[in-house]
This record gives structure tokens, C-alpha cells and sequence, in this order.
């Protein structure tokens, strides 16, 4: 904890588009900060009485995902959709009845929860996405958000978690910001068979492949959950085989420090 201290702290909000294990975990971990940076417990700052606020359909935000067509198995996605958002109104419920846990203001550190927003720092700025699925349409697992980092010229994107990026639209706002610098996490293909299937596998594969195509990249480390899975370069190939055509810098994260990866074995 005592790292934090003389920070702004950028950290996910944890009172909307977040799921129950997120919200346990933020909790927990804001309490922390209250004790370690406020000398205070964080129940005293929660706010108890929340206005009602209206969410819109997460997919419209998605038209190129919702309009592809995945032929037989669009019927099977249709049920999921409709299952998806009974789900996220079930989210919306439960956000509503939980105490609301502000941003943060000690003297040593400040919390801000920035989907959505930016900030400047002379001539650096700080972009952050909306809330995105962490992985598919409607993923249990929750949200998370990329970031965009601007100096002058150069621009440096952290994807976060979103598994490929497995949605489509989610590669199009990656190609549009177009960085020189991305980090970019693939999909989990050490689940490919239990929560990945075939088809959300390819459209991770040919997201992340259009993604190296289509920007001006330098540098694109290509990581995250790759090497949880020793046929991650197997299961990715079209990827590797597009930086090669296009001549782009795409590399795993150990790779980029001049170190082989440390796979672990549990892909089957």
C-alpha cells in the first residue's frame, strides 16, 4: 500500500458496470487505501442514498458485432443475447442497492475513477475508455477500460482485458486511435474448449490481425494470456503471420525484455 503514497490513483469504478466479484475486491482494497492514506474506515465515507440512474442497452454501442453474421450459430447468440441482458438489468438492480464509494481525497493520495474521461499532465494526457466487456458480449467476468497515453506526437495504448479483443467494434476503436506503442492481450486460448469457443477464438484472431495490418505500430508486445497456453503461437498463427507480411514488431512481453517466455503448460 505504501507505494501509492503522493499518487493520483486511476482506478476502475466500482459502483456501476462492474460485477459482484469486482465490487468485493474494490471494497476491500479501498478500504485499505482509507486506513493506510485517510486514517479512516471507508463505511464513514459511503454514500448510503443513491439517485436512480438509467443504463442503455450495452449493445448498442456494438452495431459491427451485432450485425456479423456467424451463420448457424446465430440463433444460439440471439438466446444469449436476450440471456446477456436480463442479466445486465440484474447488475443494474444490484448496483443501485449498493453503498456508493466516492473518489478519494487525502493529503498523500487521490483516487479517481476515469472511464470515459481525460486528464492532462503538461504535455502528456491521459485517455480512458468507456466501460468495455472483459472479454464477450455480456461476460460474467465484468468490465474494464483501455488507456491512452499522449505526449505530443506519440501515443501509447494499454488494452486491458478485453481477451483478443474478442469484439469487434472494441479492434475498430484501436485502429482509429492508431498508436504507435500497444500493448495488446490476446485471447485465452488455454480455455479454448471450456469458455472459449471456436468462433469467439476466430473473431479474436482476425480482430488482432486486422489490428497489426491496419495501424502504424513501432512496437505491438502481444501478451497477457498468451502464455498460459504452450500453443498459444499455434492457436494465434494468423496473428504472427500478419506481423510478418506487414513487417511489424509484434512480440510477447518477455520477448521484448530479450527473454523467452515462460509458458505455462495447462493448454490441451
Amino acid at each position: 500500500m505504501s507505494g501509492y503514497k503522493d499518487k493520483i490513483l486511476f482506478a476502475k469504478n466500482p459502483n456501476e458496470y462492474i460485477n459482484d466479484s469486482q465490487r468485493a475486491r474494490a471494497t476491500s482494497f479501498y478500504s485499505s487505501i482509507c486506513a493506510t492514506y485517510g486514517k479512516t474506515n471507508l463505511e464513514s465515507l459511503m454514500k448510503t442514498k443513491r439517485k436512480g440512474k438509467k443504463y442503455p442497452d450495452p449493445l448498442a454501442d456494438l452495431p459491427i458485432a451485432c450485425h456479423k453474421d456467424f451463420g448457424d450459430y446465430n440463433k444460439r447468440r440471439a438466446e444469449l443475447f436476450e440471456k446477456g441482458r436480463k442479466w445486465f438489468d440484474g447488475r443494474v438492480a444490484n448496483w443501485a442497492k449498493n453503498p456508493e464509494i466516492p473518489e478519494l481525497n487525502f493529503p498523500s493520495l487521490k483516487v479517481k475513477y476515469p472511464e470515459g474521461k481525460k486528464f492532462e499532465f503538461g504535455n502528456t494526457s491521459l485517455r480512458f475508455s468507456k466501460p468495455l466487456f472483459h472479454g464477450i458480449e455480456f461476460s460474467r467476468v465484468g468490465w474494464v477500460f483501455y488507456t491512452i497515453v499522449e505526449h505530443e506526437t506519440e501515443k501509447f495504448i494499454h488494452s486491458s482485458d478485453l481477451d483478443g479483443p474478442i469484439i469487434e467494434d472494441y479492434a475498430q476503436q484501436i485502429i482509429h486511435e492508431n498508436p504507435q506503442v500497444l500493448i495488446l492481450d490476446g485471447p485465452m486460448t488455454y480455455m479454448f474448449g471450456y469458455l472459449l469457443n471456436r468462433i469467439n477464438l476466430n473473431r479474436a484472431v482476425e480482430n488482432a490481425a486486422e489490428i497489426v495490418r491496419e495501424i502504424d505500430a513501432e512496437l505491438i508486445i502481444y501478451d497477457h494470456h498468451l502464455p498460459r497456453d504452450r500453443k498459444f503461437r499455434e492457436r494465434t498463427e494468423k496473428v504472427w503471420n500478419t506481423a510478418k507480411e506487414a513487417k511489424k514488431k509484434v512480440m510477447t512481453a518477455a520477448e521484448f525484455l530479450g527473454k523467452e517466455p515462460v509458458v505455462l503448460s495447462v493448454g490441451s
